[in-house]
C-alpha cells in the first residue's frame, strides 16, 4: 500500500498552530517567532514533511535553490569548489543544482536560461574561456564569479593567480633554476595567463629575463594534455630544468610523459603544480603546489550569493583571496 503523503494541515495539527502559521514558517521565516519556528521545524522532521517546490513559486515563496556552473565536473578543483558551495548551501537551508559547461561559452549560456526557468535564487558561475560571462541584469538572477573577476559583475571570490605563479616560479628560481617552462593551455583561461604574468615577475624580480619563460601550451587541462606536452617537449630535444604546471591535474600528466622517457623528477627536471587537489601529496613523487583556499572560496561564494539573493542592504564585494606553496619531493627539496 503506498504511503499517505504528509500535508501541511498534517504538520499544524501536530505542531498545535494554523496552516498559515507553517506556510509562513517555511516561506516567510522571518514573520515567526523563534520559539514556533522551532516548533513547526520540529513536526516537519518528525513527520517527514516534504515541501511542494511547485506551490512555493506559485505562491511567491522565495526560491531555496542555487545553480553552480563549472568548466570541468573532472576536475579535482571544481568538484572540491563545488563540495564547499553544497556545504554552505546545506547549512543555510538551500540546494544546489550543479552544471557543466566544458569551457564552451555557448553551453555555459544555455544552462544560465535552464537556470531561470527552473527559478533559481541565484548562480554561481565559474567562467568559461572564449566569451564574457552573462551580466546579471541579462541574466535577471543574483550572480557571484567563481575564480574570476569582471568588471562588468559586482560580486566575485577568486584568488590572486599572480602571485601563486610569482611563489611557483621564484621557488625554482631559489632552487637554481634558470631554464624555466609554463606547462598549462587554453589560452581562453584568464587564471592561466595570470599565472604566467606571476612567473615572469619572479623572473624579473631576480634580476631574469621575463621573456626567457617558457610557455607551453596543453590541448586541455588534465592528465593526457600533460602526458602529450611532456612528450612532445622531450622530442624537440630541449627540456628545461624546471616546469611549472597550470593545474595539478597537467603536473601529473607532464610527470608521466617524462617518467616515460626515462627522465626523473625531480633529479632531472624540477616539478611545481597548482591548486594542492587532495592526492597532490600522495602522488607517486608528492607534488610541489600552489594550494588555493578552495573550500574558503566555494563558501564564502556561496554566502556572498545567498546574501546577495536575501539581503535587500547586500553590498557588492570582490574578495581576492591569497594562495600559498606547499613544497613536497617534485621540485627536489623537503617542507621544513
Amino acid at each position: 500500500m503506498k504511503p499517505l503523503r504528509v500535508s501541511i494541515a498534517d504538520v499544524a495539527r501536530h505542531a498545535r498552530v494554523s496552516t498559515g502559521t507553517v506556510s509562513n514558517t517555511l516561506n516567510h521565516p522571518e514573520r515567526v517567532t523563534a520559539r514556533t519556528r522551532e516548533r513547526v521545524m520540529e513536526s516537519v522532521r518528525t513527520l517527514g514533511f516534504i515541501p511542494n517546490q511547485s506551490a512555493r513559486i506559485l505562491t511567491g515563496a522565495p526560491s531555496k535553490t542555487l545553480g553552480l556552473i563549472v568548466v570541468d565536473v573532472m576536475s579535482p578543483f571544481y568538484m572540491e569548489v563545488a563540495h564547499a558551495v553544497e556545504r554552505a548551501a546545506s547549512a543555510a537551508g538551500y540546494v544546489m543544482i550543479l552544471c557543466n559547461s566544458e569551457n564552451e561559452h555557448e553551453r555555459e549560456l544555455e544552462l544560465l536560461q535552464v537556470l531561470t526557468a527552473q527559478r533559481v535564487a541565484g548562480a554561481l558561475i565559474t567562467p568559461a574561456g572564449g566569451g564574457q560571462p552573462m551580466t546579471e541584469e541579462a541574466f535577471g538572477t543574483p550572480t557571484v564569479l567563481i575564480d574570476y573577476e569582471d568588471d562588468a559583475h559586482a560580486c566575485s571570490v577568486r584568488v590572486d593567480h599572480v602571485a601563486g605563479g610569482r611563489m611557483a616560479a621564484q621557488h625554482l628560481i631559489d632552487l637554481g633554476h634558470r631554464d624555466i617552462a609554463f606547462v598549462g593551455g587554453l589560452p581562453t583561461l584568464r587564471q592561466f595567463d595570470e599565472r604566467v604574468q606571476g612567473c615572469q615577475e619572479a623572473l624579473a624580480a631576480s634580476g631574469l629575463d621575463p621573456e626567457s619563460l617558457r610557455r607551453v601550451r596543453t590541448e586541455g587541462i588534465g592528465i593526457e594534455s600533460g602526458q602529450r606536452t611532456a612528450q612532445l617537449m622531450i622530442e624537440s630535444g630541449s627540456l628545461p630544468t624546471g616546469i611549472v604546471c597550470g593545474n595539478d591535474l597537467l603536473a601529473f600528466g607532464v610527470y608521466r610523459g617524462l617518467a616515460g622517457a626515462g627522465i626523473e623528477v625531480p633529479k632531472d627536471v624540477a616539478l611545481v603544480g597548482y591548486d594542492d587537489v587532495d592526492f597532490a601529496a600522495n602522488w607517486i613523487v608528492p607534488l610541489t603546489s600552489v594550494r588555493q583556499p578552495t573550500r574558503e572560496m566555494g563558501e564564502l561564494a556561496a554566502q556572498l550569493l545567498i546574501d546577495h539573493a536575501t539581503n535587500p542592504e547586500h553590498e557588492h564585494q570582490r574578495m581576492v583571496l591569497t594562495p600559498g606553496l606547499v613544497i613536497r619531493r617534485s621540485s627536489g627539496c623537503y617542507e621544513e
